[in-house]
């Protein structure tokens, strides 16, 4: 995998910067998105390991595989500003559908999850696959271990392999949850996870699969 490169679009926000990092530094090629081209490159150069930065688009075209971290709204303009860049790859969205000022509360989409309407948007050219739902951002920017485990969806097994393998490079746990129509149960604990940091006063609660998990066969 460390022959792929990967583009992270709205990569100057936390959680597209932690990812970022942390897989620039596991010595993949990295390039980071955003609206702006100055502002990639001002926290490429900060986030250090050779991650370059780009506009969103430039992003896109350049990596074998696109990890989409922006808001859900700005998930749909963004979709379709990197559109005719993706065509052909292995696109991770990383999307959940908080709708403020209640974010403590499920609110999925008409399509069912944010994976589903990223699916919509962008057709049948890509490959879709979600993941990094229940990951707080600024755990992963830090040096530390996070006791978590990421669920990665997808239709298409080889890709959501390449991309549970992805998340295994950022010191996570990657572990297939399935098919893309079950990205809505990751989605909506997101919100579940907020509410828990807030009545227990948590730093960044997360989800960890529980029992021995034997490695699926290719």
């Amino acid at each position: 995998m460390n022959n792929k490169a990967i583009a992270v679009v709205g990569g100057t926000g936390k959680l597209g910067a932690a990812i970022s990092r942390r897989l620039a530094k596991a010595g993949h090629n990295v390039t980071i998105g955003s609206r702006s081209a100055e502002s990639a490159r001002s926290v490429a150069a900060e986030l250090g390991y050779g991650i370059a930065g780009m506009t969103n688009s430039e992003a896109a075209s350049a990596g074998d595989i696109v990890i989409v971290t922006v808001p859900f709204a700005a998930q749909e303009a963004t979709l379709a500003e990197i559109a005719p860049h993706a065509r052909g790859k292995i696109v991770v969205d990383t999307t959940v559908p908080l709708m403020p000022p209640k974010v403590m509360s499920v609110q999925l989409p008409a399509e069912g999850s944010a994976a589903a309407r990223a699916k919509r948007l962008l057709g049948d050219d890509v490959t879709m696959v979600s993941a990094f739902h229940n990951v707080a951002a600024g755990k992963l920017a830090a040096d530390e271990d996070i006791a978590g485990d990421v669920l990665v969806f997808g239709d298409d097994k080889p890709a959501r392999s390449a991309v549970v393998e992805l998340v295994n490079a950022t010191g996570l746990r990657g572990v297939h949850g399935g098919a893309l129509a079950n990205s809505a149960a990751a989605e909506a604990m997101t919100s579940v996870l907020i509410f828990i940091n807030k009545v227990y006063a948590a730093e960044g609660a997360g989800l960890q699969i529980t029992g021995l998990l034997t490695e699926p066969a290719a």
